[in-house]
């Protein structure tokens, strides 16, 4: 009986972890705690009801996002915006869940706009001919799903098809985004930001980015993907709770 008790407590623990994080991951980014602020183990182990050790775990993980940093005699200080670690995919999903969506969803649209079109030429001229076949697969697959409105099978072969992009360009840095730009696709979908079915001249779009790429057209895929997310800034820039990819 003992021996289940403590596999009971082991099992629930990851849970008890995840809760708090998240819970303090939105609160800091979504400003709830001010720059400067000291968070105290005891305060905050009173208030969620934790053990230590859970309160513990989940503080070492957002100091190691830069959201809070260590301080001798005060706590944990939570620190400002620029010492966050902006990329990484727990962050943007907070602010994506936060009252700063709309300036998440911009700033990550951005660094899309940046990125992405080169990415894409990229992979016209690196991709091995399974990542040209899969890429033209999942355009045609995207604009069935698009069309019959099936958001969330769309969302998944969006993000394989941008996925796919990113590692077949061979830039590892570009490869390094693929977590990023899949939380903001995703991100977009579960906060219904999406239309019920994605524009045609998006779909448009993703299959001519595919095309480009199998037909080894560096400058036409960058061309079409330029097109592709600039409409995305567009349509976020005029109305924020719209997308279109």
């Amino acid at each position: 009986m003992a021996e289940a008790s403590r596999d009971a407590v082991r099992a629930a623990a990851p849970v008890l972890h995840d809760a708090v994080l998240d819970a303090l991951g939105l609160e800091i980014t979504g400003g709830q705690h001010a720059p400067g602020t000291a968070l105290t183990l005891e305060q905050l182990q009173q208030r969620f009801g934790v053990s230590r050790t859970v309160m513990r775990e989940a503080m070492r993980i957002l100091e190691s996002l830069n959201l809070v940093a260590s301080r001798r005699r005060v706590g944990l200080v939570v620190q400002p915006m620029h010492r966050w670690r902006v990329l990484d995919p727990r962050v943007i999903r907070w602010r994506l869940d936060g009252p700063g969506r709309a300036d998440q969803l911009r700033t990550l649209t951005d660094l899309r706009v940046a990125v992405e079109p080169l990415a894409a030429a990229g992979a016209a001229r690196h991709a091995t001919a399974d990542d040209r076949a899969r890429l033209r697969t999942l355009a045609t697959r995207m604009r069935q799903l698009g069309e019959a409105g099936e958001l969330d099978a769309f969302l998944a072969a969006d993000v394989e098809f941008h996925a796919l992009l990113l590692q077949a360009c061979l830039n590892e840095m570009f490869t390094a985004l693929t977590g990023v730009i899949a939380e903001v696709l995703a991100g977009r979908t579960e906060h219904g930001l999406m239309p019920k079915c994605p524009r045609p001249v998006a779909l448009d779009l993703h299959d001519q980015v595919a095309t480009c790429v199998a037909a080894g057209d560096a400058w036409g895929a960058e061309t079409a993907m330029r097109e592709l997310v600039e409409e995305v800034r567009d349509a976020i820039s005029t109305t924020p709770s719209v997308g279109t990819v």
